[in-house]
């Protein structure tokens, strides 16, 4: 298998990620059972969806360096930089600002460049402008020949990847919730449930694109709509990377209640959301809740990104 030659295998990655119970009074009250997927437990340098997405992308680069794209704080750049490194790869990381490149690198790009990652940063609209011909023409023109994948990740490949996601917890009737970014980890689990099964989204960004984004996902990795999913997008409390005084509460109250560390621009969010849903009465006395966790919280030197950064 190219797998093997990849050196995926080698990783070792914890697949099937664990399924732990949460006993948590503000679901037992409603007679709703709270279960946690850790896939923040996959792997050290490539943690949850990170690894389900960049897995099949990997095996389709061949070895082949890798260009991808990403704001200055962004997981997924990290994530890629560690699997150049660790699976012996070049990549290239796109990054948005091209005033960034006269400053000092913060902790989580000089993260990128210490695993070998080339940084190359562009103005903000020509980065808007990243998936049209003419700006990937000139990257590839400067770079050679590269595997393509796109901010954060999600593509028809990363899609694909999430179903196991989904197959991990196929069993009987219940709701699998995860916090979005760019919709692809959702594409795929939906694909992957059970037919009683639904997927819960919480998109962690404004305007209201998601639903889209899922549905083109599903359309160009299946062909189709695949499995059952919806959005609720009351929980990302201002947008990406945007928290609040109330936000960390509940993180550091769900920490202390579970012994979870509990990242706060996906996680925390879509926790705090599922706690409300539950207190609204959104899933019925003897219903299961599936959070998946995608991330690890940042270690303390990595900063606290900006509320524009993605």
């Amino acid at each position: 298998m190219y797998d093997e030659a990849l050196g995926l295998s080698r990783l070792r990655p914890v697949l099937p990620s664990p399924l732990q119970p949460a006993e948590d009074e503000r679901f037992a009250r409603h007679g709703v059972t709270l279960l946690l997927k850790r896939d923040d437990l996959i792997h050290p340098d490539l943690p949850g969806n990170k690894w389900r997405k960049l897995a099949p992308n990997l095996r389709a680069a061949a070895g082949r360096t890798v260009l991808t794209f990403g704001g200055a704080y962004s997981n997924h750049l990290r994530a890629t930089a560690a699997a150049g490194r660790l699976l012996g790869f070049p990549t290239v990381g796109v990054v948005r600002g091209d005033e960034l490149a006269h400053r000092p690198l913060n902790p989580s790009l000089a993260q990128c460049a210490a695993d070998g990652m080339r940084l190359h940063f562009v103005n903000r609209a020509t980065y808007r402008a990243k998936t049209s011909p003419a700006v990937l023409e000139g990257l590839l023109s400067l770079f050679g020949e590269c595997a393509v994948i796109p901010e954060g990740g999600s593509n028809a490949l990363a899609a694909q990847g999430c179903t196991e996601l989904g197959r991990e917890l196929r069993g009987p009737a219940g709701t699998v919730a995860v916090a979005c970014g760019t919709g692809g980890t959702l594409a795929g689990l939906a694909a992957g449930l059970g037919p009683r099964q639904r997927a819960l989204g919480v998109p962690v960004l404004r305007g209201g694109f998601l639903g889209a984004a899922v549905r083109d996902l599903q359309q160009e990795a299946f062909g189709a709509p695949a499995g059952q999913w919806t959005l609720d997008d009351r929980f990302h409390f201002g947008g990406y990377a945007r928290t609040t005084p109330e936000l960390h509460a509940f993180a550091d109250d769900f920490e202390d209640r579970h012994g979870l560390p509990v990242e706060r621009l996906y996680v925390a969010k879509l926790l705090y959301g599922l706690t409300v849903l539950a207190g609204e009465g959104a899933f019925a006395p003897g219903h299961t809740v599936t959070a998946v966790v995608t991330g690890r919280p940042r270690t303390p030197g990595d900063g606290q990104p900006p509320s524009d950064s993605r």
